[in-house]
């Protein structure tokens, strides 16, 4: 593979970390052994039962050009591969991108699973809630479910069925009176219901009401998640802010002392190929945002440049203070809600693998991630990204314990332990041969993982966990 070079095109590529402009095997560290990610065990499952699905989600994977979906159901057979796993498991979540009340084995996983798990871990799922009616809900709660999260990204009959197209609200509703019923008729008060809202702009205001809303019915928990765009269509309904704190600190001391001496840095690209017939002001103007972009490059801070001055300050003031009355709300109706960040975090982590998780699919492969369980494309801003199935084995050929202790996926898991990786969403080397082309390979500071570009490392999506 090509490495990347440096063009007139890219005139902010200055801007790039000065670690970023070598390459080096990654260092050396030394682990704490009692981490979740390196036990010889996983300590959290998460299990796809199926890939069918009854709706047809516009923003679902399963609806765009470029994923790659094979249609199938778990069997119990390969379920029960995930015996040796079982009694040190925190929590099993039953969810991939089907729709988990498709499967007609569903309680019988359930049951078994709860036979050979912890007393203190819980079973869960996350579901479309059409297919709920109180039966089904009292088999459920009876073969040892705790947990079930419902999508609920508006209050408004006409945007649901906009967004959950083939679904109607009435539908939720319904099926939140019939877990309400199972819970008493079961005797478990325990039994947490919640939601998932996929924050959008074209839904954001709707946020704090549907928390109101699903509290009214009975729900413990909220779970918030910004839009993953799959398609170039639905770029512009994402919420978040795509530039880093770190990034937008600096850039707006830097505007800031750019107002005080009468600089606008707004023309910066067009005024940048004027090499030859600019003006003295531009001159100064352009000295002035290299003097910035060295100055990003001499903190490690990846600056996109473009991004920054495309930036809408009273879009992301909006969108705080939504998050701060959604908080507000919850804290009053004694909701349990997890909100995104705002904008992508500098220091990124990987929750999923960091706390042991592990991502089987309804095929029987072993996958370290959400984020690499399918291929499929998406997007961040403009920038399309191919996204390809990363397995580590198979449930038919190995066990779980030797697929998860295996040295591939043990230095997988240290790899993205040390966090050495660029911040690729805010980098201005477009495109970037090694990030967007179509098999992963390495990224430029020479990893084979691919959290460089991970929103869910960015801290802007949320999942049941």
């Amino acid at each position: 593979m090509n490495k990347p070079t440096w063009s007139i095109a890219n005139l902010s590529n200055a801007t790039l970390p000065s670690s970023q402009l070598k390459e080096s095997p990654a260092s050396p560290a030394t682990f704490d052994q009692s981490l979740p990610a390196l036990r010889p065990y996983p300590s959290k499952l998460f299990v796809e039962t199926t890939t069918y699905c009854n709706l047809q989600c516009s923003m679902c994977m399963k609806q765009t050009m470029g994923s790659e979906l094979k249609e199938g159901f778990l069997t119990m057979e390969t379920f029960r591969a995930l015996d040796p796993a079982f009694p040190t498991a925190e929590s099993l979540v039953l969810s991939g991108i089907g729709e988990p009340l498709l499967c007609n084995r569903l309680e019988d996983f359930i049951r078994h699973a709860r036979s050979r798990m912890p007393h203190a871990s819980w079973i869960g799922f996350q579901s479309n809630g059409l297919l709920l009616d109180e039966n089904r809900a009292i088999s459920l709660l009876e073969a040892g479910l705790d947990r079930i999260c419902i999508s609920v990204d508006s209050v408004s009959p006409e945007t649901f069925s906009t967004v959950r197209e083939g679904g109607e609200l009435k539908d939720i509703d319904r099926a939140f009176a019939a877990l309400n019923s199972a819970r008493k008729a079961c005797g478990r008060p325990d039994f947490k219901i919640g939601i998932e809202f996929v924050i959008m702009r074209d839904n954001l205001h709707e946020l704090p009401s549907v928390l109101s809303w699903a509290a009214s019915r009975g729900a413990n928990f909220a779970i918030t998640s910004h839009l993953l765009p799959y398609d170039s269509s639905f770029v512009k309904n994402a919420a978040y802010e795509p530039n880093t704190e770190d990034a937008i600190n600096l850039f707006e001391s830097w505007q800031k002392r750019a107002e005080a001496e009468g600089i606008d840095m707004g023309d910066y690209f067009k005024t940048a190929f004027l090499r030859y017939s600019r003006t003295p002001e531009q001159e100064r103007m352009v000295a002035f945002v290299q003097q910035m972009m060295d100055d990003a490059r001499n903190r490690e801070i990846f600056l996109n440049v473009e991004l920054l001055l495309q930036r809408d300050p009273e879009w992301v003031t909006r969108v705080e203070k939504t998050f701060a009355e959604a908080q507000a709300t919850a804290d009053r109706l004694g909701l349990e809600i997890r909100l995104p960040a705002v904008a992508p975090r500098s220091d990124r982590a990987c929750d999923f693998l960091e706390a042991g998780s592990v991502f089987v699919s309804w095929d029987g492969n072993v996958h370290p991630c959400y984020f690499l369980w399918h291929k499929y494309v998406c997007y961040f801003t403009e920038r399309k990204k191919h996204v390809s199935t990363k397995s580590f084995g198979c449930l038919a050929d190995e066990g779980i314990q030797e697929i998860w202790n295996s040295a591939p996926y043990r230095e997988f898991r240290e790899e993205v332990l040390r966090h050495e990786y660029p911040f690729c969403a805010n980098c201005n080397l477009i495109p970037c041969e090694y990030l967007y082309c179509e098999e992963f390979e390495q990224d430029c500071y020479t990893n084979t993982v691919p959290c460089g570009d991970c929103f869910w490392c960015m801290g802007l999506f949320n999942c049941m966990s």
